[in-house]
């Protein structure tokens, strides 16, 4: 994975951007590219979340497991947003210049939408979707996870089917992280192209380097020390070096959904995170755990603040906009692939209307960049969170933790 992004990224550095037919023909192999990595999701999010539904309830550690994870989302979360805002504020990228605005078009999170497409009227309707929404797909798992409960000498074939199918569509889906290497090529190619629009036009210089140095230090140094102090035995960067294959394909495709088959390989055959942990905690966190984007939104939006008016924003201000950009973490079920630029425009549209319902138009040109910050910290903290859920609730297998990390990247 890491040799195909450094390869497409040098292809994209080479191609010209001023190529209208050369930008038609990498949007299509972007979405391409994205289908292949989406392709075996849904089959294996239903089967083996049904699968550790059934097994977590036999055992009776469901709910506690499931509350634990909640709690870690939220925590971790409210955590990176805060200190997102608070080196933004430190370090406060230049203002942008307001002329650099696009079509006003009216971005919503479909909140009313989301819940209600969480119990179709046709139970298997949950299946027939696109495979982006992937709320409704988790609740049709936990009910059937939670019916195979009820009789288990009836439900015994049933269990051993889905059982059969977890594993097999799971070996299915391996197939696809083997070919993962190539595909990032064409992704990588068509982001490093639009990066280089960007950096022709200087205007978001420094946002991108705020937002970038904030990602590494947080990923691969707060995440670490983190790692240590809950397990000083372990080596951390052991842990990070399991996970590394994930968080490139989440930066590259800014995909939730895409990150979602190659971090459930990763934490079972790299780090020993048993199924039933693995298939609950990677659910919840691809559905709930947008730190990372409501992150990005935070700070995109100060920056929006402060490009329309010099005023200094008060401390209760930021307050407001980082519980706001946490409500919204929530509220991106529906945009695994653009939640950060999404936030933006939700948080625009919360703070008020004038001016600011059409702000998050300055940063449009480099919306991409900001959903592959969002996405990269949305990836690592769900890594974080299932491999830390896995380990205090003893869902790991100790004998892989004895053997070496296979080399997936």
């Amino acid at each position: 994975m890491l040799v195909g992004s450094i390869l497409g990224f040098a292809i994209g550095f080479l191609l010209p951007t001023e190529s209208q037919h050369s930008i038609l023909a990498m949007q299509w192999l972007e979405s391409l590219a994205l289908g292949i990595g989406r392709y075996a999701v849904v089959p294996v999010l239903v089967f083996s979340l049904t699968m550790a539904v059934y097994e977590l309830r036999q055992s009776g550690g469901f709910w506690r497991f499931v509350l634990k994870n909640s709690l870690l989302i939220v925590l971790s979360s409210g955590f990176v947003i805060a200190a997102g805002i608070l080196v933004s504020v430190l370090f406060a990228p230049q203002r942008i210049p307001i002329g650099l605005t696009g079509q006003f078009e009216a971005l919503n999170i479909e909140t009313a939408g989301s819940v209600e497409a969480l119990f179709p009227a046709n139970m298997f309707a949950a299946l027939a979707g696109d495979g982006i929404y992937l709320l409704p797909l988790c609740v049709f798992a936990f009910f059937l996870g939670m019916g195979l409960n009820y009789d288990r000498n009836f439900a015994k074939p049933v269990v051993a089917l889905i059982d059969s199918l977890s594993r097999i569509f799971y070996y299915i889906a391996s197939f696809f992280t083997e070919i993962l290497g190539f595909i990032l090529i064409v992704l990588a190619a068509f982001w490093a192209i639009r990066y280089q629009s960007v950096l022709q036009s200087g205007v978001f210089r420094d946002l991108i380097i705020v937002l970038g140095a904030f990602a590494l230090v947080f990923c691969f140094g707060f995440l670490p020390l983190l790692l240590y102090l809950l397990r000083p035995k372990e080596n951390p960067w052991r842990i990070l070096y399991g996970l590394f294959g994930p968080a490139i394909a989440g930066f590259v495709s800014g995909d939730v959904n895409f990150s979602f088959i190659v971090l459930t390989r990763h934490l079972k055959e790299n780090l020993g995170v048993r199924r039933r942990a693995c298939a609950v905690s990677l659910s919840l966190c691809a559905v709930f755990c947008r730190g990372g984007s409501a992150m990005v939104a935070a700070v995109g939006f100060i920056v929006i603040i402060s490009s329309f008016a010099y005023l200094h924003i008060a401390p209760m201000t930021l307050v407001y906009i980082g519980l706001q950009a946490l409500l919204v973490s929530f509220m991106l079920v529906r945009h695994p692939g653009n939640g950060a630029f999404i936030a933006i425009a939700a948080l625009c549209l919360m703070y008020g209307g004038g001016e600011f319902r059409a702000g998050y138009l300055i940063l449009q040109p480099l919306a991409f960049y900001l959903i592959a910050i969002g996405t990269f910290i949305d990836v690592m903290l769900s890594a974080f969170i299932s491999y830390v859920a896995a380990h205090t609730s003893s869902y790991v297998a100790v004998a892989e933790e004895k053997k070496t990390i296979n080399n997936f990247i």
